[in-house]
């Protein structure tokens, strides 16, 4: 598991790598405070640790950040002890706020706690779903309803998942596009039509018709219609 920490002072990352490199933890760091989305891609962390009190901008603005494109799970730890920091941090998107000085192994439990119940309930929880009396089965790649069965490729699963995880919400091109290629400057927004319109093609092939809606402006949006 990789842990992406948002903190200028080097003792402090340095005890917590040491500690957490036991765990089988990889522990890095932005290498410049004025790029640090551009390290948070790159790394594609698991875990997000964050100091309020940072070069450049504080660490509400990186959270703030964070979250427009990533769930990832957010800890603060800061020395920082007015209330308001910690409403401030969990209105943002924050999972914990840690006061420092803190105690190692309460940081270690908390973000041990924390990735149990992002990543180990919602890997077990998203094996398969049920959509539209569809069964979908995440690790083969199908989708099945009644006797009909049809396979997707990577990405064409991949935005369906989304899309699902986001039912009757609007979910963005360009959220999608972030998602499945981390950063759409890479991306022709030509591939992303093309995926979905083959995806809508091996939905009707089970009688899933109109079933993942285009919001004009706005993004594409799975629904689920009443039998």
């Amino acid at each position: 598991m990789k842990v992406f920490i948002i903190e200028d002072d080097r003792a402090i990352f340095e005890i917590i790598r040491e500690r957490f490199s036991q765990w089988s933890m990889e522990v890095t760091k932005p290498t410049d405070f004025q790029k640090v989305m551009e390290c948070f891609h790159n790394e594609t962390p698991q875990l997000v640790i964050i100091d309020i009190q940072l070069p450049a901008f504080d660490g509400f603005h990186w959270c703030r950040e964070i979250r427009h494109i990533s769930k990832v799970p957010i800890i603060f730890l800061s020395s920082r002890d007015h209330p308001m920091d910690q409403v401030m941090a969990m209105q943002m998107g924050a999972d914990d706020f840690i006061q420092k000085p803190f105690n190692m192994d309460v940081l270690l439990a908390k973000v041990q706690a924390i990735v149990r119940r992002t990543y180990d309930y919602k890997q077990e929880r998203l094996h398969t779903a049920l959509w539209n009396g569809a069964t979908i089965d995440y690790s083969r790649g199908t989708i099945t309803k009644e006797d009909c069965l049809v396979e997707l490729t990577k990405n064409e699963l991949f935005i369906l998942r989304v899309l699902i995880e986001h039912l009757n919400q609007i979910v963005s091109r360009d959220e999608l596009m972030r998602k499945l290629w981390d950063d759409e400057r890479f991306v022709n927004d030509n591939t992303l039509s093309v995926n979905m319109n083959r995806l809508r093609l091996k939905l009707e092939e089970i009688g899933l018709e109109e079933v993942i809606l285009t919001k004009k402006g706005l993004g594409y949006m799975a629904i689920t219609k009443e039998v």
